[in-house]
């Protein structure tokens, strides 16, 4: 007998057959070069926002402090939920 637990498995490999499809070496290159890709653009807006928030921090301007702060967290989250979603196309197609 089956658990439950394998019994949802079925369901769910049944509902969506390219689930647990392996990835083909073109994927992967493809996965790869949008990490790098990504990886470059997010250390160019740090450097670029680091560089601001040392001239604030130099200026003691602590509004301008916490700006740039939440900008570089928005930044970051923006560019990584582009590029998962990059990922998730490459995967589907």
């Amino acid at each position: 007998m089956k658990s439950a637990y394998e019994l949802a498995i079925e369901r769910l490999a049944k509902s969506d057959p390219t689930a647990n499809r392996p990835l083909n070496p073109a994927k992967k290159a493809r996965l790869a070069e949008i990490d790098r890709v990504y990886q470059g653009k997010l250390a160019e807006r740090e450097i670029f926002l680091k560089q601001q928030l040392e001239s604030a921090r130099v200026a003691a301007n602590a509004e301008e402090l916490e700006k740039i702060s939440k900008q570089i967290a928005s930044e970051r989250a923006r560019l990584e939920e582009e590029r998962e979603e990059e990922k998730e196309r490459v995967r589907k197609s």
